[in-house]
């Protein structure tokens, strides 16, 4: 089926076709912003315009905002302004500003960004080429369906990839049905929306045959796929189907749940070699009474009994989290059982945020809300804990024979390239730096590893 055609169809026929348009992206947020940036790419494409580089050559921009937290908001709000700098500097410029933060502030952003165009919500993202084109003027400058009317992925929308030849994520649900009091996502996303398994295989038969060599799996809970769609859907029958494919190397799973690991999936993932040792699982906290505030359904000794039963079922176990610090309520003695929770189980890799408190929270309403020099005290220091923990975790690599997918050149000091293992993921993890050796991107190298640092580990190529 011609997907241009699709566009066309789905455009009023009544207008007067735009002329071809040089646009400039940009992609702020998490890997799930990044697919749909692609899809969206991809229809541009389709249309007949051209994506550039450099926003200077552009004659549109887009913007595809985050705003899951705080930080992520100001990033997304600075990004818009600096475009609009851009905006006035030649006539006839467009900005378009699409995803989380329009579809979480709504017209309150008309009011107080006059100089963007257009803004398309999380549920409109389909209509990428129309705003573009400046041919929505009807329906006003904003544009906030619910989350649920817009299309889930498939195959007749075209994408067109951004990562590195040898890498792609691959989104397989869209929304969270979780009901966590400091999230905000089933608000942007809407509820859990798993893609038929067959469409997700046969989107990742297509990735692999481009010469994709490792499958990024993302969603906004993975271990909940197909849980909305009922058997014979699950996660463990989606890792199987990939595990058939041809050509592909590793199957990497990010955005898990504690609470969706099964013993089932935890001997899937330890039976196959192609999936990734490697276990992203966002606690939050480790104290129970701040977990009840959360809405968090696990308690402590949960935790513990299943990383102690990952770690002894799976070789080489990779264990990643996400802590949270300063979620109101959080006392002294809480903040000092999450350190030492962190200690005691020694993650490879943590990462954490400091609790944002906005008003469209249900956590707004809880009491004793944490001063915000105390929140960034307490991030500090459990962030100083794990650099401490992962310099020592990494010296265990030392001496070893990993195997390493190069991403390319390096110009770190004393290095030539640069690659990961399959315990460190993509853009969020440390990296291998290589020192030595032929190689190319994109090529699976075996690397001594001759340092350790707090993040990252050093080679050559054998």
């Amino acid at each position: 089926m011609n997907v241009t055609k699709i566009l066309w169809h789905e455009r009023e026929d009544t207008k007067k076709r735009q002329e071809p348009m040089r646009i400039h992206f940009i992609s702020l947020g998490c890997p799930r912003n990044l697919v749909d940036s692609e899809i969206m790419i991809g229809r541009l494409l389709a249309a007949g315009h051209t994506v550039v580089s450099d926003e200077r050559d552009a004659d549109c921009v887009v913007v595809s905002t985050c705003s899951f937290i705080e930080p992520a908001v100001s990033e997304s709000i600075d990004v818009i302004l600096e475009m609009g700098t851009w905006k006035e500097e030649r006539k006839g410029r467009r900005l378009i500003v699409v995803g989380c933060l329009p579809q979480r502030y709504g017209s309150d952003l008309v009011k107080d960004l006059p100089e963007v165009d257009a803004f398309l919500g999380t549920g409109a993202f389909h209509r990428i080429v129309e705003a573009a084109e400046g041919i929505m003027d009807d329906r006003g400058r904003i544009l906030l369906p619910h989350p649920h009317e817009a299309p889930l992925q498939d195959l007749a929308m075209p994408r067109f990839r951004t990562t590195p030849a040898h890498t792609a994520y691959l989104k397989i649900a869209e929304g969270c049905s979780g009901r966590c009091t400091y999230c905000i996502i089933p608000k942007l996303r809407g509820l859990q929306r798993s893609r038929p398994m067959e469409e997700v295989l046969e989107e990742a038969g297509a990735l692999v045959a481009s010469g994709v060599k490792e499958l990024v799996l993302v969603a906004q809970n993975t271990m909940a796929y197909g849980e909305d769609l009922g058997p014979p859907h699950h996660l463990e029958g989606l890792l199987e189907g990939l595990t058939h494919l041809s050509g592909l190397v590793w199957v990497r799973l990010l955005y898990g749940h504690p609470d969706r690991v099964t013993d089932s999936l935890i001997e899937t993932i330890a039976s196959h070699s192609m999936i990734c040792s490697y276990f992203d699982l966002p606690v939050q906290h480790i104290s129970e009474p701040v977990l009840k505030a959360m809405g968090r359904r696990h308690d402590s000794a949960a935790l513990f009994k299943l990383f102690d039963r990952i770690r002894r079922v799976v070789s080489e176990a990779a264990l990643r989290t996400t802590l949270m610090v300063g979620f109101p309520g959080e006392s002294d003695q809480d903040f000092q059982r999450l350190l030492d929770f962190v200690g005691r189980v020694r993650f490879d890799h943590l990462g954490a945020f400091i609790y944002s408190n906005e008003k469209d929270l249900p956590s707004k309403a809880l009491k004793n809300h944490v001063p915000d020099v105390v929140k960034q005290e307490r991030f500090d220091r459990l962030m100083s804990r794990q650099r401490e923990i992962s310099g020592e975790v990494n010296q265990k690599h030392v001496g070893k024979t990993l195997k390493v997918l190069v991403e390319g050149e390096t110009e770190a000091p004393d290095a030539v390239w640069v690659g990961r293992t399959a315990f460190q993921a993509p853009e969020v993890d440390g990296v291998v730096y290589i020192e030595s050796g032929t190689a190319h991107p994109g090529m699976f190298a075996d690397v001594l590893i001759t340092e350790a640092c707090e993040y990252d580990l050093k080679g050559t190529i054998l």
